[in-house]
């Protein structure tokens, strides 16, 4: 889909869908950003990829608003009082989620739900609760139409946390996209049971370690598919490197960790930092946006992102015995790791413009993989199909790479739908493989209609109508469905609880 008129034509596109694809259009006919001829080289081979954020940034990608001082205190802007009860309350986020922006023009991350909603269920039953909080959900469900919206549960067990959870695996709803912050401290058992539970039922919650995480920034929260941001800020942009396709002008494994790729990391840093120049200085968002003028986001608390994807398609074409692989032989890990330490050496000493809260410099992220990817592994997991027959061994693996990723990393695995019966053994995996260092996982049943695609969910119903060109609700079907098919997701190994 080219041209406008293309997009004003489509049959598979929402009137809204059109709407938001033409803005984008519009924005990319502009070229106003200063960008060098070895960075279009880059761009032009797939080794920068700017993930479609247009041409002329006029709003940080990810925005990670302070939703618990706004309820606090009210917004002015919006004519919104602090709520008293669980309607007003409810009502509140409804309007003040319809004007909270990012890339996708709908909020990307929705708050603590649980810990907004649990003080205003004092004197209410579990069911009119449930009633409420179902209507609710079903309201973000079918209005922010896009998988990559988040929200929050944990890592304390509420009340209200279990009552999304037990509506959630009854709605199976594709939005929000849902984590539990869990730590074994804090988390009973009980409670990361129900979770574990309901997502082999619709794939949602995923798990965070909030061990790991709760340092990284004063207040953290997830966003997106699994974005370790700040609260009360977000991320500028997130730009990624290509691995594989820089791989493929290398001469060899040497020029290709002394030259090519420090050279193109450098280039990706700076056409990064010359996004977010304009942003802060030319754009005005910030000086026009009411979540910034009443203190709900803090420009100080924003970051880069810099993305990595298809470190392993990236390794197997370096390594000279190609029967050893990623994942699989100690030596293509051990290039893996040489290749990632390159990576990590520049985000952390470069700086990155206006990025205070990390120091000045650049947030690794492993990033998921869109819908244009053939033959590359999302961020740095082992290829679909070619998982280790052991668990322990992916998530050792897994661990070993989490680590260089402080925005977020995450693993993906199947399970046998025998998996419901035992949740307390999934949680054992849980626990195992965050002692590791594994930073962030999901489930899903192999029997399940939602699927976690790389990071966010969508239904195999709602992709079957879109590979027949009808049109469908959720905007991610369009990415999900197309990643789902190049990326042969449909071949994840399945696990068994034994």
């Amino acid at each position: 889909m080219n041209t406008t008129l293309d997009i004003v034509t489509s049959k598979g596109l929402t009137y809204e869908q059109k709407v938001v694809a033409l803005a984008h259009a519009a924005e990319d006919s502009l070229e106003i950003l200063n960008i060098p001829e070895k960075t279009r080289h880059y761009m032009d081979i797939g080794a920068i990829c700017d993930l479609s954020e247009g041409h002329a940034p006029y709003r940080p990608r990810y925005i990670m608003p302070d939703y618990e001082k706004a309820i606090r205190e009210g917004c002015e802007f919006l004519r919104l009082d602090p709520p008293k009860d669980l309607d007003e309350l409810l009502s509140f986020l409804m309007i003040f989620y319809r004007h909270v922006p990012s890339i996708t023009t709908y909020p990307v991350f929705l708050g603590n739900i649980d810990k907004m909603i649990e003080p205003f269920l004092d004197g209410i039953s579990d069911e009119e609760a449930a009633k409420k909080i179902k209507l609710f959900l079903i309201y973000l469900d079918r209005t922010i139409t896009d998988g990559f919206c988040h929200a929050n549960l944990g890592p304390e067990e509420t009340r209200a946390g279990r009552i999304i959870l037990q509506l959630e695996k009854e709605l199976q709803n594709a939005v929000p996209n849902l984590t539990l912050k869990y730590d074994p401290d804090v988390t009973p058992d009980s409670y990361a049971e129900l979770a574990l539970y309901t997502s082999l039922f619709c794939a949602n919650p995923a798990i965070c370690n909030h061990k790991m995480h709760k340092d990284t920034y004063e207040d953290y929260g997830v966003s997106s598919c699994y974005n370790i941001l700040p609260i009360g800020g977000g991320s500028y942009t997130l730009t990624r490197v290509v691995l594989p396709k820089l791989a493929e002008e290398a001469t060899d494994r040497e020029h290709f960790l002394k030259e090519l790729l420090p050279d193109c990391l450098k280039h990706m840093g700076d056409y990064m930092n010359e996004r977010i120049r304009f942003l802060v200085e030319e754009s005005n968002f910030f000086e026009s946006s009411f979540l910034a003028r009443e203190g709900f986001i803090d420009r100080k608390k924003f970051l880069a992102m810099y993305g990595v994807v298809g470190l392993a398609e990236c390794t197997n074409m370096l390594m000279d015995d190609k029967s050893k692989t990623y994942g699989h032989s100690p030596e293509a890990d051990d290039l893996a790791e040489e290749i990632m330490s390159v990576i990590s050496d520049y985000a952390g000493h470069s700086d990155a413009l206006y990025s205070e809260v990390f120091d000045g410099h650049f947030a690794l992220h492993a990033q998921v993989g869109i819908d244009s990817d053939h033959g590359i592994t999302s961020g740095v997991r082992i290829p679909v199909g070619a998982e280790p027959d052991s668990m322990f061994d992916h998530l050792r693996h897994s661990a070993r790479f989490h680590k260089f990723f402080p925005t977020g990393c995450a693993d993906i695995f199947s399970f046998d739908p025998t998996g419901r019966n035992n949740p307390a053994a999934v949680l054992d995996i849980v626990k195992g493989a965050f002692e590791l260092g594994d930073k962030y996982i999901s489930f899903y049943a192999s029997d399940s209609d939602l699927v976690r695609i790389t990071g966010y969910l969508v239904k195999r119903s709602d992709m079957e109508h879109y590979y027949k060109g009808e049109a469908v609700l959720q905007n991610t079907v369009h990415l999900g469905g197309d990643n789902y098919r190049n990326a042969h997701l449909e071949n994840r190994k399945v696990r068994a609880i034994s």
